[in-house]
């Protein structure tokens, strides 16, 4: 009897489990599950913290006794999208110091304390704190708040700095206001010029983070920007914990964007090929393109690659849409494994066709299709929700992958190596709800 269940454990720890942290506390270490030992696993994902945070390579930098920012070095910029994930990552580790240099850096020189825009968070500014552009990326605000009241529920709001209060605060600053057009700071820079814009024709403009009638984030939270969404913004699991600890006063409402975000992923992501369009409209259709050109944000690309890791998030946390999560961990892997494990590329067309000349979207200078870790992080974090045998040549390909410059020189400490350090965190157990003490 005892052969027998020994011989039916690898079977059993292959099958995605049915119930979320939320519910169990509990999470599954799918390294162990798959043969790495729990020393290994330690020591891997202590090595990957370390080239984020404290290498050689890294892009976390303290300023002075309080402070620190995250850089996006290719681009000699500070981020909300890097700030606020520094924030996550820091209060899942719980390395408190680092989060509270993060936090005070970013309402410093980020957060807009006073005008219409305030609460909300300058999406980039130069590494001594001027900013780049005014106007906010909505997911920055997201992490920022759920960060916020992890460390709540972590530290308490007696340290210094009253974490459950800020959160609410940003909450408060985001829901639907009027603001005169004169008075609106510059937009999401870096994109034409049309972010932040659009619709201010005259009178009193709205500006919201979650778009009142479908109940979904915005890309930005004023001008063209909140007309429509990106699929790597919807994090369902993210509202289940303001629902809980936010104590705003919106609890039934965020659990019905919660409900509505994860409905819409079911109709923007390609059901024969798991992909997504980097930008989409609210109900899931395509961009509107440019003339006779298609609209290259209608492609599988860097901010797309979040969407396996964030389907992956909510699986495990909530399980409240378990059998669609189950299927499409497996069809984006499937979809992948054709094209090779080694080889599967950084940038699609949603059918699955490649993209040519300039709809592969550059960085760092190079406008070229590659084999990202990035992305071989968060193709492996969907492994969580998946049964087949292929997952664990993900888990291995991510385990095996290094991180270093390609052969032309090009490196992304920033993007790459943060996707890379969440994904070993659900791999091994430890992206977790953090529950008040």
């Amino acid at each position: 009897m005892a052969a027998m269940l020994l011989m039916s454990l690898p079977l059993l720890a292959g099958k995605p489990w049915t119930k979320g942290g939320f519910e169990t506390k509990k999470y599954r270490n799918l390294f162990v599950e798959m043969g790495y030992s729990q020393k290994e696993v330690d020591a891997k994902l202590k090595e990957v913290f370390n080239d984020v945070f404290r290498g050689p390579n890294k892009v976390y930098f303290e300023v002075g006794d309080s402070m620190g920012y995250v850089s996006d070095i290719k681009n000699h910029d500070a981020r909300t999208e890097g700030m606020s994930y520094g924030l996550m990552i820091a209060v899942q580790m719980n390395e408190k110091d680092i989060f509270d240099r993060l936090w005070r850096w970013s309402k410093k020189y980020m957060q807009h304390q006073s005008g219409s825009r305030e609460g909300y968070f300058a999406w980039s500014c130069r590494t001594d704190g001027t900013r780049n552009s005014d106007g906010a990326a909505s997911d920055g605000e997201l992490y920022f708040i759920t960060s916020l009241l992890f460390a709540s529920n972590r530290w308490g709001d007696d340290t210094g700095i009253n974490y459950k209060a800020e959160a609410q605060r940003i909450l408060n600053c985001t829901m639907p206001k009027e603001y005169e057009p004169e008075q609106r700071p510059g937009g999401f820079g870096g994109f034409g010029g049309g972010f932040g814009g659009g619709q201010q024709q005259g009178g009193k403009q709205r500006m919201y983070l979650i778009d009142p009638e479908t109940k979904l984030i915005t890309f930005t939270p004023d001008g063209f920007g909140q007309r429509y969404t990106d699929p790597s913004y919807h994090i369902p699991a993210f509202y289940e914990v303001w629902a809980r600890w936010a104590d705003d006063g919106r609890a039934d409402y965020w659990r019905e964007c919660a409900a509505k975000s994860r409905e819409f992923l079911h109709k923007a992501i390609n059901e024969e090929t798991g992909l997504n369009p980097d930008m989409c409209q609210f109900d899931g259709s395509l961009m509107q393109g440019f003339g006779n050109r298609p609209n290259p944000s209608n492609n599988f690309r860097y901010d797309s690659w979040r969407v396996p890791m964030n389907i992956t998030l909510d699986y495990e946390w909530c399980c409240a849409d378990k059998e669609w999560q189950q299927k499409y961990g497996e069809t984006i892997q499937n979809f992948l494994y054709k094209q090779g494990v080694h080889d599967f590329l950084d940038q699609y067309r949603v059918d699955g066709s490649l993209p040519e000349g300039n709809e592969i979207l550059q960085a760092g200078g190079f406008r070229k299709l590659r084999h990202s870790i990035g992305f071989i992080a968060t193709a492996a974090a969907a492994s969580m929700m998946c049964s087949h045998d292929k997952s664990k040549e993900f888990v291995d390909e991510l385990w095996n992958a290094k991180h270093e410059p390609f052969e032309d020189g090009y490196f992304d400490a920033y993007y790459d190596g943060l996707l890379r350090l969440f994904a070993f965190m659900h791999l091994s157990g430890n992206y977790r709800v953090i529950f008040p003490k």
